[in-house]
């Protein structure tokens, strides 16, 4: 019986029952699809790999399809189409024929053990097409076919009710063979017969080979390699900040909409502390809560630099003794919750990527680029433009406005710590994405390079060109772009416009940031995890490297030698300046070469010097000491009621005469090009009323000094007015 079956397969469904229906006057057993009480509940075998590229081209094949955008090799669960109808990159394998005789073949190049098939319909925003029933055979040489059986009777299985809903199909006994055959029965009546599909099976242990451990693919790496949910998150968490207490903190940076605690690690020599001269790093994953891999990586990560550090590994040591590091693993933990519940092949392509109250966190940040490019256009004095710290509007930082509490966290995290560097993981391609992410004139697709675009480009590659899987020639493309034309990274704008949160931090903060698409699958198999991390561990730990890469200083007052906070660095030829930390610790990243750095601060004179960036992996060490401005030195001493010191007397004495003789000379050209007339009459009736006098028409001098009515010295800025000086 079915029950039995179940039972002896660890299978736990809700219900299961068998239905005897009559259709095209055949009797068979109708499956419905499972509803699982655990979402791993029927991963007693792994996936074949069709979602994950794991299964090649080579090894699906099919009775017939319409064109070659619809070929059996599109016939892979959560495939994505174009955008185009009739596009060579579609949404299913899309037979040519609607007839009982039509099927899709999987190859699974050994003897496995197929337990599950996974279905659903086609992924296009052109046609409604999906297999409603279907059947399913299996065959050791392709020319004998079995029959998936109930008793005595050919099992259909209920297929789907819409395109995008995956449906899980088990099958009443696990059958043994090398092929698998998925068979259409019905279809929806308006559409044709179209599908995307998952199989579940186990590879059986091959007699004829007798080296069985070189076939072992993973990592040597002893981590955790499995989906953790938010309490088992926060358990493995914890688990790592007790193993190395000396190193790590575990913080909160605020809730989700339901309640759970957006949790980072902290990890670095001194904990808890913003040490001088020390970067700042991050990597923020699960943006969206079903791209699940980024999550796991990072915890993967957490507890590879806690063992390797206790272990020794010089690399790792000096990471950690230099760089301040902080992991986010999950921005998006309601999101997650709702695909966990699924499981990683029923979540479909987007269930949990938004926010609990349907926010698309990747759309929800500040749009500071559209505030750029309107200044840019409308103001006509360019030395007046700002090109970095720019202000959040006052109409997105409202309690009314659509922002998620979960964006608003991160942002008040982004203010609060001085970010050098940082990488947001996603899911669902393979490709390096870097700033701008959005269009001018939200422009569908277009090259929009931010004035960093070469270092940006440079850290694109350093993650791409590290990464197994994106650096491998062979592989074919996800979806529907195929990003091996470009190495595996592009402009954001060139791929879609957004506002994300890449542009956001380079435009409010210091903070560079890329987006990395992890993987085809958005939800891999736990099964594939150690695979996962074997191919991105080496990307992650140069990427992270290069926070040390460009130049690094302190920016003092000469006198006092305190930090001095917000100062402006500037950088010649590269038209976006950062700004000093509150301690007045910089870092700018930058390619190798000779750079003029340019550095102010209110109330101090501007400070130049070369600064030449190397190849090796440190910063250029470039210190400024800058000198107040005598204005600024008068205010302070008067905000601290004390004496005016002689230097600065006579240096203010200098300047007013400075000024004084700079404002005349303006004025006696005026005088000699206009006749002035007016001043030479006026001129002789002083002099007939007051007799011999000096005089000057001039400017008031910079600063006047007057005691108030409590005998106190007051210091009056300078007036743009015109007046008599009579000496």
């Amino acid at each position: 019986t079915v029950k039995e079956t179940l039972q002896n397969t660890a299978l736990n469904v809700k219900s299961y029952a068998l239905i005897t229906k009559q259709a095209h006057n055949v009797s068979f057993s109708l499956f419905p699809s499972s509803t699982l009480n655990h979402p791993f509940a029927f991963s007693e075998c792994p996936p074949l790999g069709l979602e994950s590229l794991k299964v090649k081209d080579s090894q699906i094949q099919a009775s017939s399809y319409k064109r070659m955008g619809l070929g059996p090799h599109r016939g892979r669960l959560n495939i994505q189409s174009g955008v185009e109808d009739g596009d060579i990159y579609d949404g299913a394998w899309c037979a040519e024929y609607k007839d009982q005789n039509q099927w899709l073949q999987i190859d699974a190049k050994k003897l496995t053990r197929f337990t599950a098939v996974i279905l659903q319909g086609r992924g296009s925003i052109w046609s409604l097409d999906y297999v409603e029933t279907f059947k399913v055979q299996v065959s050791n040489d392709t020319i004998k076919w079995k029959p998936c059986m109930n008793a005595t009777e050919e099992v259909v299985f209920e297929g789907n009710k819409d395109s995008e809903t995956p449906v899980l199909a088990i099958l009443p006994e696990p059958a043994v063979a090398q092929y698998i055959r998925i068979n259409p029965q019905t279809w929806f009546k308006n559409g044709t017969i179209c599908l995307r599909a998952e199989i579940m099976g186990c590879e059986l242990p091959d007699p004829n080979n007798i080296y069985p451990w070189q076939a072992e693919e993973g990592t040597k790496d002893k981590l955790d390699f499995r989906h953790h949910n938010y309490k088992e998150m926060r358990k493995l968490m914890k688990s790592v900040n007790e193993m190395c207490p000396d190193i790590t903190r575990i913080y909160s940076i605020g809730k989700s909409y339901m309640g759970l605690k957006l949790y980072v690690m902290e990890i670095s020599d001194n904990p808890g502390k913003h040490e001088l001269g020390e970067p700042e790093f991050r990597y923020v994953a699960g943006m969206h809560g079903n791209e699940v891999l980024g999550r796991e990586l990072l915890l993967n990560l957490m507890e590879y630099i806690c063992q390797e550090y206790k272990r020794g590994n010089q690399r790792i040591v000096h990471l950690v003794e230099e760089t301040r590091i902080h992991l986010l693993p999950s921005m998006n933990p309601d999101g997650y919750e709702m695909a966990y519940k699924k499981g990683s092949e029923l979540a479909g392509w987007s269930l949990g990527r938004f926010s609990y109250e349907g926010i698309d966190m990747n759309h929800n940040f500040a749009d500071l680029n559209t505030i750029m490019w309107d200044a840019i256009e409308l103001e006509t004095d360019k030395s007046k433009l700002i090109n970095h710290y720019f202000p959040i509007p006052e109409h997105y930082t409202s309690e009314e406005a659509m922002v998620a509490s979960e964006t608003r966290a991160v942002i008040s995290w982004m203010q609060t710590i001085p970010f050098v560097l940082s990488a947001n993981l996603h899911g669902g391609e393979l490709v390096v994405t870097y700033p701008f992410d959005m269009t001018k004139d939200w422009a569908p697709k277009e090259h929009t390079p931010t004035p960093d675009e070469s270092f940006f480009r440079w850290l694109a590659t350093v993650y791409a060109s590290t990464n197994h899987v994106m650096s491998d020639p062979d592989r074919r493309p996800c979806h529907n772009e195929d990003f091996l034309r470009y190495n595996n990274i592009i402009n954001g704008a060139n791929w879609h416009t957004v506002p994300g949160m890449n542009d956001f931090s380079y435009l409010h903060t210091n903070c560079f940031e890329v987006t990395v698409e992890l993987s085809c699958d958005k939800f891999p198999h736990a099964s594939e995890l150690p695979i996962e991390w074997e191919s991105n561990k080496e990307s992650l730990l140069v990427y992270m490297e290069q926070v040390h890469r460009g130049i690094k200083g302190v920016v003092k007052d000469r006198d006092t030698e305190a930090g001095i906070a917000d100062a402006i660095i500037k950088v010649d030829d590269i038209d976006h300046h950062i700004r000093s930390a509150f301690d007045g610790d910089f870092w700018r990243l930058l390619n190798p070469g000779d750079y003029d750095v340019t550095v102010t601060a209110e109330g101090y004179f501007p400070a130049t010097q070369s600064c030449r960036v190397e190849y090796e992996h440190y910063p250029t060490i470039c210190d400024f000491h800058l000198t107040k401005t005598p204005k600024q030195r008068l205010r302070e001493i008067l905000a601290k009621g004390g004496k005016i010191p002689k230097d600065l007397q006579l240096r203010l004495r200098q300047l007013r005469i400075r000024k004084l003789r700079a404002s005349t000379k303006l004025i006696n050209r005026r005088r000699a090009s206009h006749g002035n007339r007016l001043y030479t009459n006026f001129c002789n009736s002083m002099m007939n009323e007051l007799g011999p006098v000096l005089f000057l028409w001039t400017p008031l001098s910079l600063f006047d000094l007057r005691l108030s009515t409590d005998g106190a010295v007051e210091l009056c800025e300078t007036s743009t007015m015109y007046g008599i000086i009579f000496i």
